[in-house]
Formats: C-alpha cells, sequence, structure tokens
C-alpha cells in the first residue's frame, strides 16, 4: 500500500468532524531569529520548556523522526454568545475552557484519523495537539489555513481563529497546500489596542509576561504589583484579542464539538466558589478540563485578583 492521498486525508478529517485541513512540508522555520529575539527578551517568562524545545521548534523535521509531511488540521471551539462571559459573571473564564480539554478532545480525533491514515497504508502518523515543540501556527500558515495576525493567533478566513490547531507528522510524502492566503489584517489594531494589560510589545510579538493567559494559567508566581489589580475580571485566560477581531465577529460560526459546550460548573456568578472547595471534588470536577492545569489553589488566586476593585495606575 502506498498510503492515502491528500484528497482522501483532507476528506476523512472533515468527516471526523474537523474544521479544516492542510498540508505543510518540513523544511526549517523562517521565524527562527524571532523566536530567539524573543525568547532573549525574557516574554516567555517562566516557560523554560520554550528555551529546550527552540531547536526543534525551528527545524520541524526533527520533532518525529521518519516525518516528511505534516497534516494540519483546525477545530473550530467558536462559543455562541450566551456561553461566553457575561456581564453579571462575578470573574470570567476564557470561551475554550467551557468544556472538555481541548488536548483530550482533539487528540482523541487526531488519533482517529491517524489510526485511518495506518490502516490505509502510512508507516507513520504521529499526533501533536499544543503538547510538544511544534511550530503549529507556522505550520498552519504553510498548509494555506490562515495567516498569523497581529495578536499571534492564526486567523482562517472563513472561520477566524478561535480554533485548536493540531497535527500529524505522518512518513507519507503528501507535498504541501500552497500558503495562498495573505495578511489580512491591513491597517487594524483593535487587537492591539484592546489588551487589558498591554502585553503586545509590537505587532505579531506577545510578553507572555504580561499576558493574562500566562498570569493565571502557566505562572506559578504572584503576578506583578503593577497587574495585581489590572486582571479585569478574567480568572482563566483571556478571550479580548480574539473577541475584538473583526475576522470573528463577521465569520467565526458557533462550533458543534459536543465536548467544547460550556458546563455548569464552575459557577461564574460566585466569587467564593473555589474558596469552598476541597481538593478532592476540585479534581472530581474539573480533571478533564484545562482548569485542572493552575489547580486549586491558584484558581482561588486567581479569582481574588478578578474581582478586586483595579486600582487607579490599572
Amino acid at each position: 500500500m502506498s498510503g492515502p492521498s491528500r484528497e482522501a486525508i483532507r476528506a476523512e478529517a472533515l468527516r471526523i468532524g474537523f474544521a479544516a485541513c492542510g498540508f505543510a512540508t518540513l523544511e526549517p522555520s523562517r521565524r527562527a531569529d524571532a523566536l530567539d529575539r524573543w525568547l532573549a527578551a525574557g516574554h516567555a517568562g517562566l516557560m523554560r520548556y520554550l528555551h529546550r524545545q527552540k531547536k526543534k521548534r525551528k527545524a520541524p523535521a526533527t520533532i518525529t523522526p521518519g516525518a516528511r509531511s505534516a497534516v494540519v488540521l483546525l477545530e473550530n471551539y467558536t462559543a455562541p454568545r450566551a456561553e461566553r462571559p457575561q456581564p453579571g459573571d462575578a470573574y470570567k473564564i476564557a470561551s475554550y475552557a467551557r468544556g472538555m480539554d481541548y488536548h483530550l478532545a482533539t487528540h482523541g480525533r487526531l488519533h482517529r484519523l491517524s489510526e485511518w491514515m495506518k490502516a490505509e497504508g502510512a508507516d507513520l502518523a504521529h499526533t501533536w495537539v499544543d503538547d510538544g515543540p511544534v511550530p503549529e501556527r507556522e505550520l498552519a500558515e504553510r498548509a494555506g489555513l490562515g495567516w498569523i495576525g497581529k495578536n499571534t493567533m492564526l486567523i482562517h478566513p472563513r472561520i477566524g481563529s478561535w480554533t485548536f490547531i493540531g497535527t500529524i507528522f505522518t512518513s507519507l510524502d503528501l507535498g504541501p497546500d500552497l500558503p495562498t492566503v495573505r495578511d489580512h489584517c491591513g491597517t487594524c489594531t483593535r487587537c492591539l489596542d484592546a489588551c487589558p494589560t498591554d502585553a503586545f510589545v509590537g505587532e505579531r510579538v506577545l510578553s507572555a509576561t504580561r499576558c493574562l493567559s500566562y498570569l493565571t494559567i502557566e505562572c506559578r508566581e504572584d503576578p506583578p504589583a503593577e497587574l495585581a489589580g489590572a486582571f479585569h475580571g478574567w480568572a482563566f485566560g483571556c478571550d479580548v484579542c480574539n473577541d475584538v477581531c473583526p475576522w470573528n465577529t463577521r465569520f467565526a460560526a458557533t462550533t458543534s464539538v459536543a465536548e467544547f459546550a460550556r458546563r455548569p460548573a464552575p459557577d461564574r456568578s460566585d466569587p467564593g466558589y473555589f474558596e469552598r472547595m476541597d481538593e478532592a471534588t476540585f479534581r472530581d470536577t474539573f480533571a478533564d478540563t484545562p482548569l485542572s492545569r493552575p489547580g486549586l489553589a491558584r484558581m482561588r488566586r486567581n479569582v481574588q485578583h478578578a474581582t478586586a476593585r483595579p486600582t487607579e495606575e490599572s
């Protein structure tokens, strides 16, 4: 068996439920110098794994030995307006965290596609979804699935940027989709202007150390004093730079993926929700959700900062 064709893989990916599928080659990154500058400037904060991964991120062909191509998949997680943060919420949770952890949900669909590819003759079909040294957005851009916007997100011209990116590194020589989508951000700076903590130090340059997603999810330390009162209600992640993007307000359609539907927990109207919860209950409630990453202690901390009265400086 020679393996499935590009057309067959794309058709199966869409049948499984992915929003878009493209194909990328694994030549060295053209953003290698930009990555080095970003890391040297300290914008990664305490995410030391990015320093450890940089060699592979700059050379995608070294990520999965034997791989010759990447199948790049987009998963739509656009929330209906009613499931997004509401004016009466005591604190806000990023839209992508309203249901099952995408690492689990998307990996499940990637695994189905990977197993199908192997059954069709692929010797290698290794899945990745935000869990390794893969430059997902650059590969998606190479695969013709959009462009990297000023908010550093991949923007698909018919879907927007509310997407997760999954990849399957395969031994099949599939050839690339042409990156025909040009940069359509133009003169728009809505995402840069709306960032509540001024985390963008330039177009397409985000300092994680000021980003609310980093501060509420990745950072184990307390936030810098000047940001402690500037969470603007966000207790987990932040939707602002996606929410204001015209490509989302005009084109993003609500996801049909059942796993991403909002669950009753947490009760965002209750500022004491996590304070009254014990560790065992937290694990039982949130083990398969993104909220398991920061854990109970940091969710308590985050809610405290989210519900604090902003200082004059913030």
